[in-house]
C-alpha cells in the first residue's frame, strides 16, 4: 500500500476581506486539492465551498475498488454551483476554479478546471501537471496550432473555464503513477502569482515535513504582499 504524508494550509492574505479559497482535503479518503472562488463575481467563497462539498461526497460515494469517474463528479459540482448561483446571484452567477487529485490503484488521478495548479517534483525535476485555462494560455496554444488569435492585454488572466459556467466544463484529466519520493503541490493563484516555479521547486524539495513545506510556501506568498488568498496542499510519497 502506498504511504503518503500530506498537509494543507490556507491564508486570507493581506488585501482580501474574505477567504474565497477552499481546501479539498481528506487524508483518509486520499483526496487532495483546492478551489478558488472567481474574483469579480459575488459568492466566490460559496461557490468554492459547494464545489469542495460535492467533490468530497461524490468521490467518497464511489464503491470500494472502483475507479472514480472524475468528469462525472466535476460536472455534478458544476450543476450544484449553478443551482446555488441562482439563489445568491441570479444575474451574474457564481464560479470557482477546481484542481484536485485522488489516489486509486497506486496512481494519482487529477481533474482540473481553471487556473489553480498542480505541480510534481520527481527525481529532482519540477513539472507543472496542469495548464491554466486562461485567455492568454488558450491563445498561446491556438497560435501553436497555426491559428491567428488576438486578445486584449487586460483580459489575459481571465478564465476560459470554471465551475459554475452554464455548460458543463471540459475537464482536464491527468493520471500519474505514484513513485517513491514524489512530491505534489496543489495551490491557488494566490501562491503562483507571488512565487515563481523555480522557487516553488526549491521550497517543495526541502527535507522537512509536509506541513513545514506548505507553511513556508503560504507564508512567503503573504509576506510578499498577500494580494490574494493563498492556499495549498503538499503530498509526499514515502520512500520504501
Amino acid at each position: 500500500m502506498t504511504k503518503l504524508r500530506t498537509a494543507a494550509l490556507s491564508d486570507i492574505g493581506r488585501m482580501r476581506s474574505e477567504n474565497e479559497d477552499q481546501l479539498i482535503y481528506d487524508e483518509k479518503s486520499l483526496i487532495f486539492g483546492v478551489a478558488d472562488g472567481v474574483g469579480g463575481l459575488p459568492g466566490g467563497a460559496e461557490a468554492a465551498k459547494e464545489t469542495a462539498r460535492v467533490i468530497l461526497e461524490g468521490l467518497k460515494a464511489t464503491p470500494a475498488g472502483s475507479a472514480p469517474n472524475l468528469t462525472a463528479v466535476v460536472h455534478a459540482a458544476n450543476r450544484a454551483v449553478i443551482a446555488l448561483g441562482k439563489q445568491i446571484s441570479p444575474v451574474m452567477g457564481i464560479g470557482t476554479t477546481l484542481t484536485f487529485g485522488c489516489v486509486h490503484d497506486h496512481q494519482l488521478h487529477v481533474a482540473h478546471v481553471g487556473d489553480s495548479r498542480c505541480y510534481l517534483l520527481r527525481e529532482g525535476k519540477f513539472h507543472r501537471v496542469t495548464e491554466d485555462h486562461s485567455v492568454e494560455n488558450d491563445a498561446r496554444m491556438r497560435r501553436a496550432r497555426g491559428e491567428v488569435v488576438h486578445y486584449h492585454e487586460a483580459n489575459r488572466n481571465a478564465l476560459t473555464r470554471c465551475i459554475g459556467q452554464p455548460t458543463p466544463p471540459e475537464v482536464d484529466l491527468i493520471s500519474n503513477p505514484l513513485l517513491p519520493g514524489d512530491r505534489y503541490l496543489f495551490c491557488t493563484d494566490g501562491v503562483t502569482r507571488m512565487i515563481g516555479e523555480r522557487e516553488l521547486a526549491t521550497l517543495l524539495d526541502q527535507p522537512v515535513d509536509p506541513f513545514t513545506i506548505i507553511e513556508l510556501i503560504v507564508k512567503l506568498s503573504v509576506e510578499r504582499g498577500g494580494p490574494d488568498n493563498a492556499t495549498g496542499v503538499v503530498m509526499i510519497v514515502e520512500e520504501p
